[in-house]
């Protein structure tokens, strides 16, 4: 465990083994969550188009198995939007 020095504008760096083992380079972006007194960062990381387009198709069979429609995400979209639940 390596200890990490706030700077008077609030930001941290990351130490450059933990950047490496991370495969975090510059310009990527990071999730954070706060649970009680831990703060946990993660690497966001965006599929590649292949990847993308796999899950979709994935997607697209399970829904298709389970007997979804078009319509009938369409009306659960429209339900979130409404701020209802399940």
């Amino acid at each position: 465990m390596d200890v990490l020095k706030v700077s008077s504008k609030g930001q941290i760096s990351i130490p450059a083994k933990a950047r490496k083992e991370m495969n975090i380079k510059y310009g990527d972006r990071l999730a954070y969550i706060v649970f009680g007194d831990t703060l946990v960062i993660k690497p966001i990381k965006m599929p590649s188009e292949e990847e993308f387009r796999n899950s979709l198709d994935e997607a697209q069979a399970w829904a298709s198995s389970v007997g979804l429609t078009e319509a009938d995400i369409d009306d659960a979209i429209k339900e979130v939007r409404k701020g209802k639940r399940g």
